[in-house]
């Protein structure tokens, strides 16, 4: 079965329905989801979010449980309307060392958001305690090319060049632009491949997206919309939460965490050892504490919204509750006798088994070890794999990864990957037509 299949049958759950009833409640402003477990959450948020259209922004408390977050949304409803939003940093802010890719994470977030349609937002307490550029900033530093346009190149590259945009032979990361012939190449902050424009003339003829590591299109577009860096700009002086239309859904696993986490990143910023570890621009040193907020301004503008908590605890007395029955997925270690023993026990007790992987491969060895072992056991293999398995004793269904039956790692994919893929293969493109005799300056 497909996972949009499993989606449906979830789908069922009366709290789903429970949560959409109390959305609509004026008098109501804190939810807590209590007694959720492992890819409970995200699959139930998956049918939530369809019940509940419009914007859902959730807080996980750091960068790796985000990230299995947002691949598991990913997987149950695809990437176009489920954007992640990291730091815009590599590593610790402190250290200064800025990641192009997620800048274009972070301005792609912004720029949906800007638009004010359904969009499901992914984030964490690190990303969440750097401020964002205004409505404002953003709409102005915005450049819409359309097909059929009419547009000089050469004063399209000066606006390129005094965006920031830097004139290059080849782009391979944001903030670059390339013209060969009538093709002018650019690398938006916006979108996580570069656009390629075909001019007729001074008339736009197509619009583009294309691979870097291949310079093969991908996807036509009838228009495109071209933001520079707008990190470390004068403007970016806001919460991300003050970004966010007040009407929107904010989910947070551990909201105290949140805040206490946002407070420590403000506080390390602006210590005596950070002001030593700084590795960025001595310039943007001087205004790393005006480019953060702090705990307490976090929390603020968090208690604006609609809040759903679904962590282990919810902070104060919330308004209303929707209990959860589920467990994690037992561990086995690749122990067949323990998987056998378990799936049986649940097939007798008429529980429904669903073992979700990414390799049919995987979920047609499992049968095959059963029916060698002589096991009377049937499961209905899904085709999408979640991060953790669990159990819904409401629902009477199991839902159980094949990672977690052989014990394997499950690692999570970010679109920034792709960002990064691109200057690594041009840099290995580059090496290989280096020839005897060529000069190597560094």
């Amino acid at each position: 079965m497909s996972i949009k299949e499993l989606q449906e049958v979830y789908a069922k759950h009366p709290n789903v329905a429970g949560l959409a009833s109390l959305r609509k409640n004026k008098d109501i402003k804190t939810v807590y989801l209590e007694g959720m477990h492992s890819s409970c959450a995200s699959l139930y948020a998956s049918v939530s979010v369809k019940t509940m259209p419009g914007i859902h922004v959730f807080i996980l408390n750091d960068l790796e449980e985000a990230g299995y977050f947002y691949h598991d949304l990913v997987q149950v409803d695809g990437e176009t309307d489920v954007l992640f939003f990291p730091s815009s940093y590599r590593r610790a802010i402190k250290y200064g060392q800025k990641d192009a890719a997620n800048e274009i994470l972070r301005t792609e977030v912004l720029s949906r958001l800007e638009q004010k349609k359904p969009v499901t937002v992914v984030t964490y307490p690190e990303a969440l305690a750097e401020k964002v550029v205004s409505r404002k900033r953003l709409s102005d530093a915005m450049l819409t090319l359309k097909v059929g346009q009419q547009e000089d190149t050469v004063k399209l590259m000066e606006t390129l060049s005094k965006y920031g945009f830097e004139h290059v032979d080849y782009v391979y990361e944001p903030g670059q632009f390339a013209l060969r012939g009538s093709i002018l190449d650019v690398y938006s902050f916006a979108s996580e491949y570069p656009y390629r424009i075909d001019f007729f003339g001074d008339e736009i003829d197509s619009l583009r997206t294309f691979e870097v590591e291949t310079q093969l299109s991908k996807e036509k577009k009838d228009s495109i919309c071209i933001v520079p860096e707008l990190s470390g700009t004068e403007g970016a002086d806001i919460c991300f939460l003050d970004f966010v239309d007040k009407d929107a859904t904010l989910w947070v696993k551990d909201l105290l965490w949140v805040r206490e986490r946002i407070q420590a990143v403000h506080d390390e910023a602006v210590s005596p050892q950070a002001l030593k570890a700084y590795e960025g621009e001595q310039t943007e040193l001087m205004n790393l504490s005006r480019k953060l907020i702090d705990g307490a301004e976090f929390t603020v503008r968090a208690l604006e919204f609609f809040r759903v908590d679904f962590g282990h605890k919810a902070l104060g007395t919330p308004q209303a509750r929707l209990s959860f029955e589920t467990s994690v997925q037992p561990i086995f270690h690749k122990n067949f006798d323990l998987v056998a023993s378990s799936f049986t026990d649940f097939l007798q007790r008429k529980y429904r088994l669903y073992i979700c992987s990414d390799s049919m491969k995987q979920t047609e060895r499992l049968k095959d070890i059963f029916k060698e072992r002589g096991d009377d056991i049937t499961f209905e293999p899904v085709d999408r794999t979640l991060h953790e398995g669990f159990v819904d004793h409401a629902l009477r269904v199991c839902v159980f990864t094949d990672h977690q039956i052989f014990d394997r790692f499950h690692k999570y994919n970010l679109r920034s990957d792709k960002a990064r893929s691109g200057k690594v293969a041009l840099s290995l493109k580059e090496l290989n037509m280096f020839e005897p005799g060529d000069y190597v300056v560094h």
